[in-house]
């Protein structure tokens, strides 16, 4: 490891030494749901959404025989509320069928589900089953390519790149401090350099085309619209009315043989 990453990961550790899954839940089959609606939405939404479905929904069976209108109902406001419900639906159908109801414990079962992607699946590995995986959402594949870590866009090679970087027993501690680094200072469109204590150690690989981005504006003129002053019999001039000026209407066309011979 070289020295620039332990002191990467030195610093994260010291500023979020309790991070851990901002997702509330009880047990795997809540984690796993609350994980698919996290997908295109923020934890926070997702918290205020989940307590009410858990407590009408508390087994996978429940889940799995449910209306799916009533779903969809209940997770609406989580975004493509449709999509997620269908998962859901079969997800918990797959659980029931092939696990007894019960949430598999290994990426290549948990992967085989229902909306779930190896995202989801080590999230669930790492907070309920102690088994160690790193989490690539949205912000440790920012932050990852920014600190130089990785070149890639695609999740599953910026994982593959981050395993062959962090020891194994650190995966998931790791994606929780990357996380919430990226949320409080590592912005996507405006990051704050410099509040951030990891600068020294960051060659903000692509910051400069970010900021760049946030900074463009697009102009669109407007040309106000001819107004002209109608006074009415009765009323003074600071009653009169303000209404849009006509354009003068195209003289006719006069009519040639051929619109003539024209059916």
């Amino acid at each position: 490891m070289s020295h620039r990453l332990r002191q990467i990961r030195k610093t994260l550790a010291r500023l979020y030494p309790n991070a851990q899954c901002a997702l509330i839940h009880d047990n795997p089959l809540q984690l796993l749901i609350a994980t698919i609606l996290s997908a295109q939405c923020t934890d926070a939404r997702v918290n205020l959404v989940t307590p009410a479905l858990f407590a009408r929904f508390r087994t996978a069976a429940e889940f799995a025989q449910a209306p799916i209108e009533e779903i969809e109902e209940l997770i609406q406001s989580t975004g493509f509320y449709r999509n997620k419900a269908r998962n859901i639906q079969e997800c918990c159908q797959l659980l029931v069928e092939r696990h007894g109801g019960q949430v598999p414990a290994t990426l290549e079962a948990l992967t085989a589900l229902p909306g779930v992607g190896r995202k989801t699946a080590n999230v669930v590995l790492g907070n309920v089953f102690d088994t160690p995986g790193i989490t690539v959402d949205t912000h440790v594949g920012r932050l990852s390519r920014r600190l130089g870590l990785t070149v890639h866009q695609d999740p599953v090679k910026v994982e593959h790149d981050l395993m062959q970087l962090i020891p194994r027993k650190d995966w998931t501690q790791f994606s929780h401090q990357m996380i919430l680094h990226g949320r409080a200072i590592c912005h996507a469109r405006k990051p704050l350099c410099s509040q951030c204590e990891l600068a020294r150690w960051c060659p903000k690989v692509g910051v400069a085309a970010a900021a760049a981005d946030a900074n463009t504006t697009t102009t669109t003129l407007v040309r106000p619209a001819q107004t002209s002053r109608v006074n009415r019999p009765g009323r003074t001039q600071s009653e009169s009315r303000t209404v849009p000026t006509q354009r003068p209407r195209r003289a006719k066309r006069k009519s040639t043989e051929a619109d003539a011979s024209s059916p």
